[in-house]
């Protein structure tokens, strides 16, 4: 029986996310996981919120979340991403659901996106099926 996974991908960059999703689906397949949820978010500070109400249900064995912090200005993407990530571990460990961690960043510079899309995405996916 495949095993359900939810999906909870940032909006703020929204062309790069939807490869992300396509790339997600593919892995999803390729390692008998059933997408059961995709949850959008405004960016991956909300999603955090967007896992954690996704793992409290009974029918989600695991998440992944995918996204992008872009280096900017101000040390911003940088402190965003430090307590996303805690938090992304955090709710691993309090539900003992296994998270997939397919956001780019902190600081990831614009030019360096396009590259890791896809094998970020495709290595959460993997990552999460290896942990179930």
């Amino acid at each position: 029986m495949s095993k359900r996974i939810a999906l909870v991908l940032g909006s703020f960059h929204k062309k790069e996310a939807d490869d992300m999703l396509v790339v997600a689906h593919e892995a999803a397949l390729e390692n008998d996981l059933q997408i059961a949820e995709i949850v959008w978010v405004p960016g991956s500070m909300e999603a955090p919120l967007a896992l954690k109400r996704l793992l409290m249900r009974d029918d989600i064995d695991a998440a992944v979340a995918l996204g992008i912090i872009e280096r900017g200005e101000t040390k911003h993407g940088l402190v965003m991403g430090e307590v996303v990530y805690d938090a992304i571990i955090r709710l691993q460990l309090e539900f003992m659901k296994p998270i997939g961690f397919g956001i780019l960043g902190p600081e990831i510079l614009p030019e360096q996106i396009e590259k890791r899309v896809k094998p970020y995405a495709r290595a959460a996916v993997e990552a999460t099926a290896r942990m179930l």
